[in-house]
């Protein structure tokens, strides 16, 4: 995903750095929606009461109204990693507080390791789709790196959002540079679809 704040190759990508409007590439492991949302009436509202997604050794779970005031405000709350939020999570926090439609059953959502629940990052889709299409933007703080947890994340929100209704295809967009990144996609599952000027963009789906 595209990240304003320019999180590190290997750790996020598009929607969850940047909101969507953004379009420019994504460090690692973010991905930037920039497609025109099609209109409200082809579109159905996403679920009001998100669900929560297991991992194997992760939950992603639902934003607490709590912890957007807490991120944007600069405090800290008890159960974060120690380097949570990054720079990313702090901009998706500060697009959510003014999106609550954001947050539905197909948008967005911490990242938590199962055993403890410890938030390490931020992961979403960007609800509505366009033309069928959803982009993904995650990020997963520097002391959780280089374990799957980004792959882990990404496969499993990327799978849900292709039972949205009117969704048949997932996208995420990354710089060519963060290689770091694009494994993160190529292990979740994704493929190559176009990569130009510096950025690839990748899908998941029949789209």
């Amino acid at each position: 995903m595209s990240t304003p704040s320019s999180p590190d190759p290997s750790s996020s990508s598009g929607p969850s750095s940047s909101g969507p409007s953004s379009s420019g590439p994504s460090s690692p492991a973010s991905s930037s929606p920039a497609a025109a949302a099609p209109s409200a009436a082809s579109t159905p509202p996403p679920s009001p009461t998100p669900s929560s997604l297991a991992t194997a050794r992760l939950v992603l779970r639902p934003w607490a109204e709590a912890e957007l005031r807490a991120v944007c405000s600069g405090d800290r709350l008890p159960g974060w990693a120690p380097d949570f939020p990054a720079e990313g999570d702090q901009v998706i926090a500060g697009f959510l507080a003014g999106q609550p439609a954001a947050r539905g059953e197909w948008g967005h959502r911490l990242v938590t390791e199962r055993d403890g629940g410890l938030v390490v990052g931020s992961i979403g889709l960007f609800w509505p789709p366009s033309a069928g299409s959803l982009e993904i933007g995650y990020g997963v703080v520097a002391s959780r790196r280089g374990r799957g947890f980004a792959t882990e994340a990404t496969a499993a929100l990327a799978a849900h959002g292709l039972r949205a209704p009117g969704v048949h295809t997932v996208t995420a967009q990354v710089e060519t540079a963060n290689p770091a990144s694009v494994r993160v996609l190529e292990k979740a599952g994704m493929l190559l679809v176009r990569s130009a000027d510096g950025v690839a963009r990748y899908a998941l789906g029949t789209g």
